[in-house]
């Protein structure tokens, strides 16, 4: 029997990964010791959905170790050596204000927890396809010395930039720019991946997402940022936006979504290859339009503040060039827009919350 290891596999994600693989017939392994909680406390919190994850799907073991302990790593592949034929690593910390807390922390779980899994693959299961969640804070601030616009919703690129139509594509530099201690950390990480592939000829993607969410995110202050506007909204909560006028802009892409694309990528693995994978044109929003969304949506008006700090290495806009991807793997393309989007979160968080429509 084929064998899936995920890691953050009660996170939004890692379990979205694991009800697929597991609906393709796998058995899955799923690493996840919730260390979410320690970062974001309550909110961020993935026992409830690790939960449903052993309630519903007989195939699925359930390991609380952390991937920065690497003898457990390592064990983990060995016991099922070369019946690991998929790996996808969605375990992080992945705040960049979190980041600048505790560095050691944020360094040893995203790039040294990153090389115990690669290293591990290579010893016990060379063949597998090894899927990273990388970022494009690996870019830096970088972005934002691209010609923007303001406008009365959002910040936009100048309509005669090769980047208008599409987004941004891969050949932007991740050099000599301020990325937050977290966006150094995964590039480190990025890095390791792409050479897993290159130098010991493993099958390695990077996906440079951020922005990823879903039904099953556990959103909160520091990440999440679409799930934690949709809690605050519908639970009263204030909300405060820091910088740009609340006029940034991010694509967004639904869990399932990536998910499909990490499916592609599994039928047919690459060698050290890197994409750019979020909404792209197709699924984006400033985050006033956000809010405009929201309330629309549930019906609800959401008390929030502007601030005028911005985040260290934060993005002013930002949308990704999808199209490297789609080159590689005809016949990919993203299905949920902005409102399909939000529209499934809204009602897994009413769900979860135990709130009427």
């Amino acid at each position: 029997m084929s064998v899936a290891i995920i890691t953050g596999s009660a996170g939004l994600i890692g379990s979205e990964a694991v009800r697929h693989f597991h609906g393709q017939g796998y058995d899955v392994a799923g690493v996840d010791n919730n260390l979410r909680e320690y970062f974001f406390g309550g909110d961020g919190s993935t026992l409830w959905n690790r939960a449903r994850l052993k309630q519903d799907l007989p195939r699925y073991t359930h390991h609380d170790f952390d991937i920065r302990d690497a003898a457990s790593v390592d064990a983990l592949f060995a016991r099922h050596g070369r019946d690991v034929s998929v790996v996808i690593h969605a375990a992080a910390q992945p705040s960049h204000d979190w980041a600048a807390r505790e560095p050691l922390t944020d360094f040893h779980v995203n790039a040294t927890g990153t090389l115990h899994m690669l290293e591990a693959c290579r010893r016990h299961a060379p063949d597998a396809a090894f899927i990273f969640t990388s970022t494009n804070k690996v870019y830096g601030d970088t972005p934002n010395a691209l010609p923007l616009v303001e406008t009365p919703t959002r910040w936009e690129i100048r309509d005669d930039h090769p980047f208008h139509a599409h987004g941004i594509d891969e050949s932007m530099s991740i050099d000599q720019s301020q990325h937050s201690l977290f966006g150094a950390s995964k590039v480190a990480a990025d890095l390791f991946v792409q050479e897993y592939g290159r130098y010991f000829g493993l099958h390695t993607a990077v996906f440079r997402g951020g922005c990823l969410t879903g039904p099953a995110h556990s959103g909160a202050e520091l990440h999440g940022f679409l799930a934690y506007l949709v809690k605050c909204a519908l639970t009263g909560r204030d909300y405060t936006i820091f910088g740009y006028k609340g006029k940034q802009v991010r694509d967004n892409i639904h869990s399932s979504d990536l998910i499909a694309a990490f499916a592609r990528f599994v039928e047919r693995p690459r060698r050290g290859v890197v994409y750019n994978m979020r909404g792209g044109r197709f699924s984006n929003c400033s985050m006033l339009e956000a809010i405009d969304a929201i309330e629309r949506l549930t019906g609800r008006r959401l008390n929030y503040r502007l601030s005028d700090d911005h985040r260290a290495g934060d993005h002013i806009w930002w949308i990704s060039d999808v199209r490297r991807f789609q080159a590689d793997y005809p016949g990919w393309t993203h299905r949920y827009d902005i409102n399909r989007l939000l529209t499934d979160i809204i009602d897994a968080t009413r769900e979860r919350e135990g709130l009427r429509p």
